[in-house]
């Protein structure tokens, strides 16, 4: 068997999330069917079950520019792609499954894993950023499937205010639901909001008479940037949602402090509409420490 490491990006908005589900569509299911496909497996082949297991399972509505997967799969099976392509197995099998699926998937690149490499138990840590359009911002309609739009003037200092409070170890309860048999307790080691400054699409335009300087097209939105070495379900738009709440005024940094304090899961401190949430990056250990942090990372967190 070889384990495979696949690196994707994904627009969510057509997806009922990463997991497969019956009948529904999913990023998981329709890369694994396109699996079948180029690899010539029936569907149901216990003995080569073309089984994803990913570094973050996003939900509905939820978008990936960097998303990372491995594959365990036969040599036998693999060689299967190569066909009459003078490539890498790897690369051979990348250009077949970019030809099967749809628009809404990319497939950055396949490689060989490393030894004791694991998507999900090998990552050091996560990064997700979530746009938001407040009322100073002018979204430009073609972000609308992955900036969310809110009529309130943002108070960024309550925010970031709110934001440092998640910094370090902590139950975020009030904001997640726990895993069967796991925790919501994680360690977040960055938490920030920031409008992106407005800015010129090429900074360094060489034209000289140029009247007109094309603007980015993120200028001026709200982001929020969370990295932590990993999140319970629902705990990025949760923690979002309460954040904008304080920015709004609608709560106060003394409500969120409380729901730090005390994690526990009620209506007020619910997740956020999920297209402003990218998942943005993986961070993965060197190749000699990858099967350790996997080890590691299994243990059930406590405080």
């Amino acid at each position: 068997m070889t384990r495979l490491r696949i690196d994707l990006a994904y627009d969510g908005g057509g997806f009922y999330g990463w997991a497969k589900q019956p009948e529904l569509r999913t990023v998981q299911g329709t890369i694994e069917d396109a699996l079948h496909k180029v690899l010539r497996v029936p569907v149901g082949d216990e003995r080569e079950p073309l089984r994803l297991t990913v570094a973050g399972r996003t939900d509905t509505g939820v978008h990936a520019s960097h998303q990372v997967a491995h594959l365990d799969v036969s040599d036998e099976t693999l060689a299967r792609c190569q066909g009459h392509m003078d490539v890498p197995l790897t690369e051979a099998l990348a250009r077949r499954l970019k030809a099967v699926l749809p628009a809404d998937i990319v497939i950055r690149s396949i490689a060989i894993a490393p030894q004791g490499f694991d998507a999900r138990f090998s990552a050091l840590e996560r990064t997700y950023v979530y746009r938001v359009a407040d009322r100073s911002s002018e979204v430009d309609p073609r972000l609308r499937g992955c900036v969310l739009r809110v009529d309130e003037s943002l108070d960024l200092d309550a925010m970031n205010a709110a934001a440092a409070m998640t910094i370090g170890l902590h139950d975020f309860g009030s904001f997640a639901t726990p895993n069967p048999g796991g925790t919501t307790i994680r360690e977040v080691k960055t938490a920030y909001w920031r409008r992106v400054p407005v800015a010129s699409l090429v900074p360094d335009v060489l034209a000289e008479n140029e009247a007109y300087r094309t603007p980015s097209l993120e200028s001026g939105l709200v982001v929020f940037t969370i990295v932590a070495d990993a999140f319970a379900r629902n705990m990025v738009r949760s923690l979002v949602g309460s954040s904008i709440k304080v920015g709004s005024g609608r709560k106060t940094l003394e409500w969120f402090a409380d729901k730090m304090a005390n994690p526990v899961r009620e209506g007020s401190s619910g997740p956020i509409a999920p297209q402003g949430l990218t998942l943005e990056h993986i961070e993965y250990p060197a190749d000699d420490q990858l099967a350790a942090r996997a080890e590691a990372i299994r243990a059930v967190r406590t405080l």
